[in-house]
């Protein structure tokens, strides 16, 4: 089997592992992997975070986002665009839309950009992931392109437990991570 046909394989698997589970258990899940979150010295000391809006089964950080908003510090969401690029953006009251892939994003245009230097912690969403950091994603290498620039950013990746590999299929181009979270604890490479 190739990488490609692995990681293909991971994340058919990572999507139904996570959509398995009931409202109680993700209600469960989300809450505990939210606590875990909220008490990392990363976030603790950030200032700018660029966290996502949960989609198809993620792992939802909107108690994170809610917390953070409540604490002052700034919180960004991805805006995916062409040429596969990501782009760090806060928006406004009214400054949210659903983007090309049925994901609730910022509008660009009722929203304030920021340079990827300036963000303290990124946490990224995944597919599959191992317990060495390394993720697979949705496959169009958004993240893998953007965090090389965020170098400032500790670099935390967000899964439910249920979507972890024994090795996550990667190749050359894919970002490991600083760690991951789930509800039932955190992964560190170093």
């Amino acid at each position: 089997m190739t990488i490609a046909e692995e990681k293909q394989a991971q994340r058919a698997a990572g999507r139904t592992a996570r959509k398995a589970l009931d409202a109680p258990q993700r209600a469960a899940a989300n809450a505990a992997l939210c606590r875990r979150v909220l008490e990392l010295d990363a976030y603790r000391t950030a200032h700018t975070l660029l966290l996502y809006a949960a989609f198809g089964g993620e792992a939802d950080l909107a108690a994170v986002a809610a917390e953070a908003a409540r604490q002052g510090k700034t919180v960004a969401y991805p805006v995916c665009g062409e040429g596969f690029a990501l782009t760090a953006a806060v928006p406004s009251a009214d400054g949210w839309a659903v983007g090309q892939y049925g994901i609730r994003t910022p509008v660009p245009e009722r929203s304030t950009l920021l340079q990827p230097e300036q963000l303290d912690l990124v946490l990224v969403p995944c597919t599959a992931f191992d317990a060495d950091c390394r993720r697979v994603g949705m496959g169009k290498g958004y993240y893998d392109r953007y965090l090389p620039y965020c170098t400032r950013a500790v670099k935390i990746g967000i899964a439910l437990e249920a979507q972890r590999v024994p090795r996550a299929a990667v190749d050359a181009h894919d970002q490991r991570l600083d760690a991951f979270v789930t509800e039932r604890g955190i992964y560190t490479w170093k």
